[in-house]
C-alpha cells in the first residue's frame, strides 16, 4: 500500500510529487517561481496556478465521511497531559454500548501511542477493495494509526509537513470505517501541521467540535489558551475542557492531595474566564498508567476508582455498580450537556 515516504507526498491523483523540503507551497505567490522551484518536476504546474486548485481529496473525504455521524477532535496544548489516554478511554466508554459504533483515529504521526494503549501493538493494516480496514479492539471499536504501518514500535517517523499531510489525507480518504456513530481523532500536542490538515479535510463534513485536555498547573493552561484561540481562528467549536491529573485521591483515607497545584485556579478558573465548558476533572490513579501499558481498559481494571467515576461522569455513562459519591471530581458541565458525544439512548433531548 502507498505510504508517505522520503521526499514524496501521498496523493493518488498524481498531481504533486517529490515536493522539495523548502517548497513555498502551491498557494504562494512564489509558487513555481522561487529559487527552490528550480528543477522541481511540479514547477510548470505550480507556475500555471493549477497547483493551487482545490484538492480533489476534500470531496472524496466528504463522501467517505457521510457514514460517520459525529466527529470529535481531542486536542492538548502541552504534551504529556494524558490526551491519548483520555482519547482511548473515551473510545472504550462509548463502546460499552454495543449498539454504538466507535472509531479511533490516531494522527499523532511522530508519536503514535494509541496502538500500545489499546493493546494492538504488532497489528497490521489490511487492504480490501473498499479501502484500508481498521484494526478492531471490539466488534464496535475500530482503530487506525501510523503505528500499524511501522515495522517496529521503536521506528522513528521523521517527516516534514507535506508527508504528515499526505498520511492524514490517506487515513481520512482510504480507511473503510463503515457506519460509525463517533469518530474520535487523537491529535499530537500543539497547533501544527496535523491540526491544520485534519480541520481542512474535515471542514466540509461538519466537525462536532474539540475536547481539550489539560493539567491543573499554569504552565499547561498557557498552552491550552493558545489551543482555544486556534479553535476560534479555524472555526472549530470547543466542546469543552477536561482537567486531567486533577489531584490524587488516597485509596486508603480517601483524602485528596494536589500533586500539580492549580496556582492560577486550574482549568475551572480558565474556563470561567474564557466562557468555555469545563467537562470534568480526572484525578491521578496509578492504575491508569498500568492499564495503558497492558493495553487494557482502565474501566475494567479499576471500576471503583475515583478516576473511573470521573470519566463516566464526563462521558455521562452510568456506572454498572450504580451512582457513587465522588465530590472531588464533580463539575457543572458534561459532554451530555453538549448533546454531542453521547450514545443516542443517553442524549438529553
Amino acid at each position: 500500500m502507498p505510504v508517505a515516504g522520503s521526499g514524496e507526498r501521498v496523493d493518488t491523483s498524481g498531481r504533486m510529487e517529490e515536493v522539495p523540503h523548502d517548497c513555498p507551497g502551491a498557494d504562494s505567490t512564489q509558487a513555481g517561481r522561487g529559487a527552490s522551484c528550480q528543477g522541481c518536476p511540479n514547477q510548470r504546474l505550480c507556475a500555471s496556478g493549477a497547483g493551487a486548485a482545490p484538492d480533489p481529496a476534500i470531496e472524496e473525504i466528504k463522501e467517505k465521511m457521510k457514514t460517520v455521524k459525529h466527529k470529535i477532535l481531542i486536542l492538548s496544548g502541552k504534551g504529556g497531559v494524558g490526551k491519548s489516554t483520555f482519547s482511548a478511554h473515551l473510545a472504550h466508554g462509548l463502546a460499552e454500548d454495543e449498539n454504538t459504533q466507535v472509531a479511533l483515529l490516531d494522527i499523532d504521526i511522530c508519536g503514535p501511542s494509541i496502538p500500545k494503549i489499546m493493546g494492538l501493538e504488532g497489528e497490521q493494516v489490511h487492504q480490501s477493495g473498499s479501502g484500508w480496514s481498521p484494526v478492531y479492539v471490539e466488534d464496535n471499536l475500530g482503530v487506525m494509526s501510523v503505528g500499524f504501518l511501522l515495522s517496529s514500535p521503536d521506528d522513528a517517523v521523521i517527516w516534514r509537513g507535506p508527508k504528515k499531510n499526505g498520511m492524514i489525507k490517506q487515513f481520512l480518504r482510504d480507511v473503510d470505517w463503515g457506519d460509525v456513530d463517533y469518530l474520535l481523532v487523537d491529535t499530537p500536542p500543539g497547533t501544527s501541521d496535523e491540526h491544520l490538515s485534519v480541520v481542512q479535510y474535515l471542514a466540509a463534513t461538519h466537525i462536532d467540535g474539540a475536547v481539550i485536555v489539560t493539567t491543573p498547573q499554569e504552565v499547561s493552561l498557557q498552552d491550552v489558551r493558545k489551543e482555544i484561540n486556534f479553535c476560534h481562528k479555524v472555526k472549530l467549536p470547543v466542546v469543552g475542557v477536561v482537567e486531567n491529573m486533577s489531584g490524587f485521591v488516597c485509596p486508603r483515607c480517601k483524602k485528596e492531595s494536589q500533586i500539580f497545584p492549580p496556582t492560577t485556579g486550574g482549568a475551572e478558573a480558565m474556563c470561567r474566564d474564557l466562557k468555555v465548558p469545563l467537562l470534568g476533572k480526572v484525578p491521578l490513579d496509578p492504575h491508569i498508567g498500568k492499564s495503558c501499558d497492558k493495553g487494557q481498559s482502565f474501566f475494567i481494571e479499576a471500576p471503583d476508582s475515583p478516576a473511573t467515576l470521573a470519566y463516566r461522569s464526563i462521558i455521562q455513562i452510568p456506572s454498572p455498580r450504580g451512582p457513587r459519591e465522588h465530590s472531588a471530581v464533580q463539575c457543572g458541565t458534561s459532554l451530555r450537556d453538549t448533546c454531542v458525544i453521547v450514545p443516542s439512548s443517553l442524549l438529553c433531548w
